[in-house]
């Protein structure tokens, strides 16, 4: 982390007096998604700037009925993966279940918790509002021993779910609605992962979250802006039980053009099957955009870049795009496929031979050498870099034209081939043999560069193009459902595409600039033959957007 904010200025202050000790808290009901991503990176960043500082991965998994083992398993691939360790600084809340519950009974016998009968409705219906106060539960002024009998009866399972919960008395005329009377334990009959039926009470996260932070030892809880109204919850439940009190520091969340940020919203998408599960490309999952191909350094460049501000950012995808292309340029294998394949025979070289180009596997870093690639009589182009009737400043191929052929040869194209229909079925080009490597002699000018591959050493693949699942900017701020703007173009699967044979040997780690096409990774979940998903064009309009407001 090289950018300065406001948390690490007050850090700075107070680690000359404390050990660092930081966490991050993720409920196990779902996949983490890039907004998570920026709470991971400053809270293991913050613990690996400061001398002897900690970061711990806590489960918060308070609540059996949404939490999973896979959620638990993928959001430790997920921080493993963006580059932070783990090891032994693995947590769970459901560790701290007996110590929370004689927390609750502590405050029972200080007469700062009460059981209430109230429903649910009930509760909130009394809650008042901003501008009136909420009316005090019948049940309030138990007495202390009333109060531990019916807890303990609520431990002990002899209550059906929503029969009773447990009350902190506080205020229930606050000017601050976190206050009034805040429900601590719920009943929940419901198979706990870890726990399995041990208990059927389970903590609220603002009971919890004070008290697990406390029991690690946390010096600093760094929450997202929506807990800013929390805090003096998460103070007066520190404070009556006299235990150690963290500093709660509140910071703004992320949030992304063209996409979602609620784990519920993106579960529908999930559940409902309007994506291919919570790793479909098109979603804002860590998994997503590893699957996807984007790579550790470029989120992580992205979230340094963004900053920790004390309001909600709302960035421009864009820009994270801007950052994988950076880091995917430098890292980057070079290599060439054709999408749709339109064929040329060069007439003028020799029937049945072949000859291996070398061509450079990445200018940015020579260290990766180069490799050997076929040509032959028979290549395919991209179908769109010809035009039989081409304007004047058209720098493709096409009748008469000279172009290059990248890390080969000058070819012209001197005929056209067409099917009854009239559709082109292959060129008939001419190649200067003078012009290996793709350069001349006599010093003449060649705008145009093609990629191709050549016809008898391709390989077939599928490609899946992605673009954004929705069609709006802030699908969540729109009136109506937010699946109404599900985009019908952000997924488009071709068939047939021809690549040059290295790609047989791609693996699922590795990075390819396809020329002039974008940047690839292997899919990790092709089913039906080899798959590549195109990571992200090779246009930058984040760079073309800052250009034109300069």
């Amino acid at each position: 982390m090289s950018n300065k904010n406001f948390i690490i200025n007050i850090i700075d202050k107070d680690s000359d007096s404390q050990t660092i000790h930081t966490r991050f808290p993720p409920e196990p009901n779902g996949y983490l998604h890039i907004g998570h991503a920026k709470s991971i990176y400053l809270n293991f960043e913050i613990a690996e700037k400061y001398n002897n500082a900690t970061c711990n991965l806590r489960f918060d998994d308070t609540n059996p009925s949404t939490e999973q083992q896979e959620f638990v398993d993928q959001i430790i691939l997920d921080i493993e993966w963006l580059g932070y360790s783990i090891s032994n600084r693995t947590m769970f809340a459901s560790d701290y279940f007996e110590q929370m519950y004689k927390y609750a009974l502590q405050l029972i016998k200080q007469g700062l918790a009460y059981v209430d009968d109230q429903s649910a409705s009930d509760v909130r219906k009394t809650r008042g509002t901003l501008t009136s106060s909420g009316v005090e539960s019948r049940f309030r002024n138990r007495s202390i021993d009333e109060n531990l009998d019916l807890f303990q009866k609520m431990k002990d399972g002899l209550y059906k779910d929503g029969e009773k919960v447990l009350r902190a008395k506080i205020d229930m005329s606050s000017p601050n609605l976190n206050l009034r009377d805040p429900v601590m334990y719920r009943i929940m009959h419901a198979n706990h992962h870890r726990t399995k039926d041990a208990w059927c009470i389970y903590p609220m996260y603002d009971w919890a979250h004070g008290i697990e932070d406390s029991i690690e030892g946390i010096s600093h809880s760094l929450c997202s802006l929506e807990f800013e109204d929390h805090r003096p919850l998460y103070d007066w439940f520190l404070n009556q039980l006299k235990i150690h009190h963290p500093k709660q520091i509140e910071f703004g969340r992320l949030n992304l053009t063209h996409t979602l940020m609620s784990k519920r919203k993106l579960a529908k998408l999930v559940y409902d099957k309007v994506v291919d599960g919570w790793d479909d490309p098109r979603m804002p999952t860590i998994s997503g955009l590893r699957r996807r191909g984007y790579t550790p350094d470029s989120i992580k460049a992205f979230l340094n870049d963004i900053g920790v501000t004390k309001h909600d950012g709302f960035i421009d995808y864009s820009l994270l795009e801007f950052f994988v292309r950076e880091d995917l340029n430098k890292i980057s294998l070079r290599v060439m496929g054709v999408l749709d394949p339109l064929e040329i025979e060069i007439v003028n070289y020799p029937e049945g031979e072949s000859e291996w180009l070398t061509a450079e596997n990445n200018p940015e870093d020579k260290s990766q050498g180069e490799r050997k690639i076929p040509f032959s009589k028979h290549l395919y182009i991209e179908r769109s870099d010809f035009m039989e009737d081409a304007p004047k400043k058209y720098f493709r191929l096409s009748l008469n034209n000279e172009v290059r052929l990248k890390h080969a040869y000058y070819i012209v194209c001197k005929k056209v081939i067409k099917y009854k229909n009239g559709q082109i079925a292959k060129l008939l080009c001419e190649y200067d043999p003078s012009t290996k490597g793709g350069w001349s002699n006599d010093g003449r000018k060649v705008k145009g560069t093609l990629h191709w591959v050549s016809k008898a050493d391709a390989i077939d693949a599928n490609i899946n193009l992605y673009d954004h699942l929705f069609e709006i900017e802030n699908p969540d701020s729109s009136e109506g459902d937010f699946l109404d703007h599900i985009s019908k173009n952000s997924k488009k699967t071709i068939s047939n595409c021809k690549l040059e044979p290295s790609l047989k040997a791609a693996k699922l780690d590795q990075k390819f600039q396809f020329i002039r096409l974008g940047y690839f990774c292997l899919d990790s979940k092709n089913n039906k033959g080899l798959t590549f998903n195109r990571t992200i064009s090779l246009r930058d309009s984040w760079a073309k957007k800052n250009k034109g407001s300069k």
